[in-house]
């Protein structure tokens, strides 16, 4: 962009990908930086903008929230593709002349932060001449599996649309033992039409990451051993290397001093319920809020295996899917269970009461469980959540699968999962490799050395902006 000299604190713009498990992590990390001096400010497609402000303090949280039109009708469900085109179609020119306001008024930009769902920023920023950062608010090792779909393609694994060319597992990390199923690729969604789509769009997403310099992970250290070296800051000629420099930043946002934002009214009453219940008893139930839950049929049959187990349950399971219910049930299991349309999440999962967390493995459900020392049953749906199935159940070993709603497939997940002595430890033991002193500190060296190559640009732009001035004072 153009003159970068500014007495203004400088601002870094945070532009996530518009779904609640984005929007959570990269608020987190905007508040780590205003921490670290920095005015962050997050670009909010208008569609969830009101209830982000609704759920977060701006005053409190130091963090500027600015909507940008999305072109989406009050008729048009949010479904991935409608906001894959808004993203596409309306977003770009209104986050371009936001940077151009910026650059008029004298207000410095260090840096864009761009959700790589969200890679039309990127291209908007490279447009302005603004450094680019890529987030990614999974694991490294999903990263690393999208980053492969080109090895993949060569040699014969899947097809130039995605679809598995045979039956055989995958194994894409190098010194791993970990073993995917071709069924289990995270564009696998929908129809055969849906499935192209998505295919196409993390093709989109890598091509326009390619060259970024630096990609915050919303991960720890030990995640992916292969990316464990020291991270060191970059020579001024190293910043087009091909290979983004690896800093990974999760943990850093279990500190961070800002409520989780909610685009859905949390019921709080639930609280109260899991304060009558017995410790370790209850099976807390959410399969996250993006794509869709498990579907009528399996709601039916769980909740019937629920019952007949006479299990203690608190179950998230908003209006649209109560259809699946048994008839009866609500009232029925009133003194047993309770449902809700959206919880606390992280109050839950730190109450005693709650014994077991059946999840649909969302990676941020993930972090708040190891965070929280829960034990996970695992019914992945979709996506990154397969990916995430096989680290917590085989690598980490603090969970285990759930294959069905039946009531012996429920009452068995439930009864191993409980009585595996050595998950406690294990979970302990993950909690402080993740979220203890010793990833705290690495991981806050990474992103001082990650702040100051932006200091370091900054300073180079303002030179390159005295040097002009001197040559060129009138600007002519």
């Amino acid at each position: 962009m153009g003159n970068m000299k500014c007495t203004r604190t400088p601002k870094i713009i945070l532009v996530p990908y518009p779904a609640q498990g984005h929007v959570t992590p990269m608020l987190k990390l905007a508040s780590t930086l205003a921490r670290r001096g920095f005015d962050p400010v997050m670009i909010i497609p208008e569609f969830i903008h009101q209830r982000i402000m609704a759920s977060t303090n701006p005053k409190t949280t130091k963090i500027e929230f600015t909507s940008i039109p999305d072109g989406l009708k009050m008729d048009v469900p949010r479904d991935f593709f409608s906001i894959e085109k808004a993203m596409e179609k309306t977003m770009p020119t209104h986050l371009e002349r936001l940077l151009g306001k910026f650059d008029e008024d004298g207000q410095p930009v260090a840096c864009l932060i761009v959700d790589l769902l969200a890679s039309w920023a990127i291209e908007v920023g490279q447009r302005c001449r603004v450094p680019v950062a890529g987030f990614w608010p999974a694991m490294l090792a999903t990263f690393k599996l999208i980053s492969a779909i080109p090895d993949m393609v060569r040699n014969g694994l899947i097809s130039e649309d995605g679809n598995p060319q045979h039956q055989g597992p995958i194994c894409f990390l190098p010194n791993q033992q970990l073993m995917l199923s071709p069924g289990d690729l995270p564009w696998l969604i929908g129809s055969p039409a849906s499935r192209n789509a998505r295919f196409q769009f993390w093709r989109r997403t890598l091509s326009r990451s390619r060259n970024l310099p630096w990609l915050l992970v919303n991960s720890f250290p030990e995640e992916c051993p292969d990316h464990n070296e020291a991270y060191k800051p970059r020579h001024d000629d190293d910043h087009h290397h091909h290979k983004p420099l690896i800093v990974q930043v999760g943990s850093l946002s279990e500190h961070a001093r800002v409520k989780n934002p909610s685009l859905w009214d949390e019921d709080m009453s639930c609280l109260k319920w899991l304060d009558k219940q017995k410790p370790g008893s209850v099976m807390y139930i959410s399969f996250g809020s993006w794509v869709s839950p498990i579907g009528e049929e399996k709601v039916r049959s769980l909740a019937l295996a629920l019952e007949a187990m006479k299990q203690s349950f608190l179950w998230v399971l908003g209006p649209n899917w109560r259809d699946g219910l048994p008839s009866g049930f609500l009232d029925r299991a009133s003194k047993q269970g309770k449902v809700v349309s959206w919880a606390p999440q992280v109050k839950v999962l730190k109450h005693k009461a709650v014994g077991c967390f059946l999840t649909h493995c969302g990676w941020n459900s993930t972090m708040e469980a190891i965070r929280c020392k829960k034990r996970l049953l695992c019914y992945p749906v979709a996506g990154d959540q397969f990916l995430n199935y096989v680290y917590i159940v085989e690598k980490w070993k603090i969970g285990g699968r759930l294959n069905g709603f039946e009531r012996k497939e429920v009452e068995e997940g439930w009864r191993k999962v409980m009585n595996d002595d050595g998950m406690n430890h294990r979970l302990m033991k993950l909690q402080e490799m993740t979220m203890g002193e010793e990833a705290n500190s690495r991981m806050v060296s990474r992103l001082t050395c990650f702040l100051d190559d932006l200091e370091k640009m900054m300073l180079r732009d303002d030179l390159c902006s005295e040097l002009l001035n001197i040559v060129n004072p009138f600007g002519i």
